[in-house]
């Protein structure tokens, strides 16, 4: 609590110190924007509180001040994005709530694990499986998580060794959501739209599926490496046959949830072919799931899925990039922040975007934010040379969401820590910071920018 207090007076005295100092090059409207937003993004860090409160508080505050006009700051809510995350969230409770997804996880380890290694790499490819099925990282995390703690209690693993597994099923989540666009309908949709490009299922796939195919990789052989067994693994397959011969055959909710599922992923993966918007055919096909005879599988409750605070987060999030567009202040902090020319080689600019973006995710912590204050800048500091604005987008994108010190520093992690969960601290996530450090510079310099000039995207 008195964190909490501390770190509530400090976000008020920067903005207030922000409103009073004289900025040169920023008018009063990108001062008050910028103050606000230091002041969200501080609160945000340090937990103030649930981060829907202060979306909502830093909302109303834009509008009550107005920064700027309520069609700019809630225009996230005209387009497709808000409607594909909640499509995605219902989609998510149908296959957790019908059983579908506990089924195959089962399935999926008594093919594939018999020992620790295989249970490192299998968390991995378990995630990769159902990211097609469930379109959001923490149900899909939380339901992997599920199935390895019976895993777990069947190999009867020392707790130190389970804490690495519920460190991975978490940790694996980062990497493994970036391959498809569907496999974080949360972020991935939102660096879309901050580019301001179109991209569609396949072509996220083809820009963004193999460097974090390597990220996943190279990350799963990092904590193969760093997180070792204590003792040699026995795993227990009886019992997990057993609770999978307890679901019996496949039930009427099941292959309804499997009827739509093949659906949703035959429209994301051919959406270059129909050209239909990728989050409203998400969230068609979650509304038709609750029609009657072809339906039946969402009911009313599944509405409490769809937790209104993440929607208010992703709205404030998602104003931040617009509203410092229409006061000035993504230009302004371009040009404080960043070099005075960009370098004229592509690998260095990739370079300091890689860097820069790092830096900024460390002191704000949130995914998200930094999204919101980067990319805006970042575009504005690379638009006189032309390049594709997808570039500085994915990059700044790459380096915050594969990156992290602390678990605050991606939500992933962060719904992960504790015993109720993951059963890790902090401790796990410092050992990985060093290596994760180095895979994102690998990626962004050395698999996305070759891979990228092959594909022609410069």
């Amino acid at each position: 609590m008195n964190k909490r207090i501390a770190a509530l007076a400090l976000g008020i005295v920067v903005a207030l110190t922000i409103i009073s100092l004289p900025i040169s090059g920023l008018e009063q409207q990108g001062k008050v924007f910028l103050a606000l937003t230091m002041m969200t993004v501080i609160f945000w860090a340090f937990q103030v509180a649930q981060s829907g409160y202060i979306a909502g508080l830093y909302l109303a505050l834009l509008i009550l001040f107005e920064v700027a006009p309520p069609n700019v700051v809630f225009q996230s809510w005209s387009g497709s994005t808000m409607y594909l995350i909640m499509g995605a969230y219902l989609i998510a409770g149908a296959v957790r709530t019908s059983g579908l997804g506990e089924r195959i996880a089962y399935s999926f380890i008594l093919r594939f694990v018999d020992s620790y290694r295989s249970i490192i790499i299998s968390t991995f490819a378990l995630t990769l499986l159902l990211s097609l099925l469930i379109p959001l990282a923490w149900p899909r995390a939380f339901l992997v998580m599920s199935v390895m703690a019976v895993v777990i209690r069947s190999a009867q693993l020392p707790k130190e060794d389970a804490v690495k597994i519920g460190f991975t099923v978490f940790a694996s989540s980062v990497p493994v959501s970036l391959i498809f666009l569907t496999g974080d309908s949360v972020l991935n949709p939102l660096v879309v739209a901050s580019s301001g490009v179109a991209v569609g299922w396949m072509k996220w796939f083809l820009y963004m599926g193999i460097p974090a195919i390597v990220a996943s990789v190279l990350t799963c052989i990092a904590i193969l490496f760093l997180f070792r067994p204590s003792a040699p693994v026995r795993i227990d397959k009886e019992k997990i046959r057993t609770q999978l011969a307890e679901k019996g055959s496949l039930t009427r909710l099941e292959k309804r949830t499997i009827f739509w599922l093949l659906a949703a992923i035959i429209l994301w993966t051919t959406d270059s072919i129909h050209g239909l918007d990728l989050g409203w055919i998400t969230f068609i096909v979650a509304m038709l799931m609750s029609l009657p005879l072809f339906g039946e599988v969402l009911d009313a409750k599944a509405w409490s899925d769809i937790p209104v605070h993440v929607l208010l987060f992703l709205t404030a999030a998602m104003a931040i990039g617009r509203v410092g567009s229409v006061t000035g202040a993504n230009v302004w902090i371009a040009e404080t922040l960043l070099p005075s020319t960009v370098p004229s080689s592509i690998f260095a600019l990739a370079a300091v975007i890689t860097a820069a973006s790092m830096v900024i995710h460390l002191l704000l912590g949130s995914v998200i934010a930094v999204m919101g204050v980067a990319i805006p800048a970042l575009l504005a500091f690379t638009a006189p040379i032309g390049i594709n604005p997808l570039i500085p987008s994915l990059l700044v994108y790459t380096a915050i969401s594969i990156h992290y010190v602390l678990p605050f520093h991606h939500l992933n992690i962060l719904v992960g820590e504790g015993q109720e969960n993951g059963m890790y601290t902090q401790k796990e996530t410092l050992r990985m910071a060093i290596p994760l450090t180095v895979i994102v510079f690998v990626i962004t310099l050395l698999v996305q920018m070759p891979w990228w000039k092959r594909l022609g995207l410069y």
